[in-house]
């Protein structure tokens, strides 16, 4: 019987009619497991993974694959983002068993979870040396049946590897100078200056090390930090991985020129390169970061907004091409002769030159992912306008890729963050109330009456899995945003409340390391805990962030040594694994300037402490944090004892127990927030 019907997991909701006898991760399955004497086949992926979906129509779509893993094994599926737990803990041993991981991962374990084989996609015929999945199934099933103890052996081997492993942490001392500028020069090497972005393929985009090269120009000045995030931010939004129609970025680029993309599309990736750009726009006036920040937002709002204010998770890679296949790309790649077909012939020659469609195509079949070549050529920029305005049209009548509405907090925390200072950047106040919209659905159905929250949601109902580090580190980060771009000082309660509990169940107190699940939670075969940075920052340095805002909103103390303390893994890796690091360098950024604390006072209502206001937001000084209200208002700790100046609004600054004059001029405070140690 499968069990997935009643999941809220679209992932786990394509399985439900598998006939498969799948069980969601459970305690009840594990006992299946041990009543029945029988392993355990884990299958862990995701809704827009294209290999989980090759996998699953090959091999778990089959009657006779089927009813062999009915027979011999208790099955159980696993959405990675619903239980990032469970995921990290078997793709830490599927990583150290075979040197590699990925999705689909599939991995066999004993009815106490311990795992014995592993691997990730298997075709369903023998190919490029690759076992066939059904060979697979019946090598397990003999060493299961005629070998149990040499199983039991190996088993408990990796199960007590994985549970001795132990990380270094560095010292208990914070990173300084010397360490970001050893993580600079460590990124320096990596560097493809003739492509942007960093190492060779795939490529992915850099979200969190840009973020640190900003700040780290913003501190210090390196022209050189401030080139790689241009370069690599503009080749990007140039290449086939930026949606040139709609907006948004794919996942990443399969080849080191960022031409042709893997082309789902991430909640994660977009809020985080949409508060790239919108970043990037701020240190330099760039034209380009505006535009893509702007379309990225909209494509945020637009596509991934669900029913009840929140953000789904993904638009998978693949479509229908209009012949029945679904196909990867499909909804996206043009040839000439669709061009010619939508724009007529002049206009199609027009397109094809400034998108760089060519009769070869730069996908497959001959179809081009559409680009922004470099070139001399001056095109109409009316004309121009019409040709996108009509093929996005025309697009939208294309059979659109699926959208998986699961709501996870962490992105959307993201999400949060991003659209609220973009929205403040720009003067687009519907952007900031759909960061509004998102933050309060997660108040109101992710978070319980104690702050604790629920990992997902779906169509307003919240998901039975508890909250990750992530998650509480991530929502903080959203709800600070919001603090310092609306000045209502219930986000910053709320961010209190979360990051109490990381303090209280995801902390170490004798090393201060950080755990990624909660002390009260499931307990797995390992402890899981990572602090590098992948597709999003680790909850480790999140929560590092989060903690250094709030206690430079608050003056909490526990909060800022709680977040200096996870920073020494930072002092650690940053100079040997910048890469992976990347949200981390950048709160050690924040961190070595201060941060400064903001504190404008005002009536809302008064021009002058709009234009005060905006200088604060718009200060390039690394993790700065805005305080606005009326003088002595009891909603912000910054505004305390902080009064008007001759009667007029001011802005008061502050960084390390010391202030700065209070300045009721506009461009003497973002000569302070944009000028180098000022």
């Amino acid at each position: 019987m499968n069990r997935l019907a009643h999941e809220t997991s679209p992932y786990l909701l394509q399985h439900a009619d598998n006939p498969v006898d799948w069980w969601p991760w459970s305690a009840e399955a594990f006992d299946e497991a041990r009543r029945s004497n029988r392993p355990v086949l884990l299958s862990v992926g995701y809704s827009s993974c294209h290999w989980c979906h090759v996998m699953a129509h090959e091999s778990f779509e089959d009657e006779a694959t089927a009813t062999y893993l009915n027979e011999r094994f208790v099955s159980v599926k696993v959405d990675r983002e619903e239980r990032p737990d469970v995921d990290a803990v078997y793709m830490e041993a599927v990583q150290a068993a075979t040197g590699q991981g990925g999705w689909p991962m599939t991995v066999f374990l004993t009815p106490d979870a311990e795992p014995f084989y592993f691997g990730t996609y298997f075709p369903p015929e023998p190919r490029h040396g690759m076992a066939s999945f059904r060979q697979v199934l019946e090598g397990v099933s003999t060493a299961w049946s005629d070998r149990r103890d040499e199983v039991a052996e190996v088993a408990g081997k990796i199960t007590r590897d994985l549970a001795e492993r132990e990380m270094s942490f560095g010292d208990s001392q914070v990173p300084g100078e010397e360490e970001l500028a050893g993580a600079l020069l460590g990124l320096t090497r990596d560097y493809d200056a003739a492509r942007g972005g960093f190492g060779g393929a795939p490529k992915f985009p850099p979200s969190m090390v840009i973020e640190f090269l900003l700040r780290h120009h913003a501190r210090t000045g390196s022209e050189g930090a401030l080139q790689m995030a241009v370069d690599t931010c503009e080749r990007m939004a140039r290449g086939g991985l930026y949606d040139q129609l709609g907006g948004g970025f794919a996942r990443y680029s399969v080849d080191r020129d960022w031409v042709v993309p893997h082309f789902e599309k991430m909640l994660y990736d977009n809020a985080l390169l949409c508060r790239v750009y919108a970043h990037l726009w701020r240190s330099t006036g760039s034209g380009l970061a505006r535009r893509v920040a702007l379309e990225t937002a909209d494509f945020l709002v637009r596509e991934l907004r669900t029913g009840e204010g929140g953000f789904a998770s993904a638009l998978d890679a693949d479509s229908d091409d209009g012949t029945g296949r679904h196909v990867e790309g499909a909804y996206y790649v043009w040839t000439p002769a669709q061009l010619r077909e939508v724009l007529g012939e002049a206009d199609a020659e027009f397109a094809a030159r400034y998108f760089g469609v060519t009769e070869e195509g730069t996908f497959e079949e001959g179809a081009s992912v559409l680009q922004l070549p470099q070139q001399e050529e001056v095109f109409d920029a009316e004309r121009l306008a019409s040709v996108r305005e009509r093929l996005l049209a025309a697009r939208a009548g294309r059979p659109a890729p699926g959208r998986d509405d699961k709501v996870v907090a962490a992105w959307n925390g993201l999400a949060v963050a991003a659209l609220a200072e973009t929205g403040a950047y720009f003067d687009r106040p519907d952007l900031v109330e759909a960061a509004i919209g998102a933050a309060d659905l997660l108040v109101r159905l992710h978070m319980d009456d104690r702050a604790r929250l629920a990992r997902t949601s779906k169509d307003g109902r919240a998901g039975a899995h508890a909250g990750v580090l992530e998650d509480y580190a991530d929502v903080a980060e959203g709800f600070l945003a919001l603090t310092s771009v609306t000045g209502e000082g219930v986000w910053l309660e709320f961010a209190g409340f979360l990051l109490d509990h990381v303090l209280a169940q995801f902390t170490d107190a004798g090393s201060g390391a950080l755990y990624d699940t909660a002390a009260d939670a499931e307990r797995l075969i390992r402890r899981p805990q990572d602090p590098t940075d992948n597709a999003t920052p680790s909850g480790w340095s999140a929560a590092a962030g989060a903690l250094l805002s709030y206690s430079a909103q608050t003056g909490a103390e526990p909060h800022r040594t709680a977040a200096e303390r996870a920073l020494g893994v930072v002092k650690a890796l940053g100079p040997r694994a910048p890469r992976f690091i990347g949200w981390g360098l950048a709160v050690a950024e924040a961190l070595l300037d201060g941060p400064r604390e903001v504190a404008v006072v005002g009536e809302a209502s008064d021009p002058a402490t709009t234009a005060l206001r905006r200088a604060a937001l718009l200060g390039t000084v690394p993790g700065a944090v805005v305080a606005v209200g009326v003088p002595e208002s009891e909603e912000l700790p910054l505004l305390a004892g902080r009064p008007l100046v001759d009667g007029k609004p001011a802005a008061y600054v502050c960084r390390n127990f010391v202030c700065d004059v209070p300045t009721t001029d506009p461009d003497r405070l973002r000569a302070v927030l944009n000028g180098r140690n000022a």
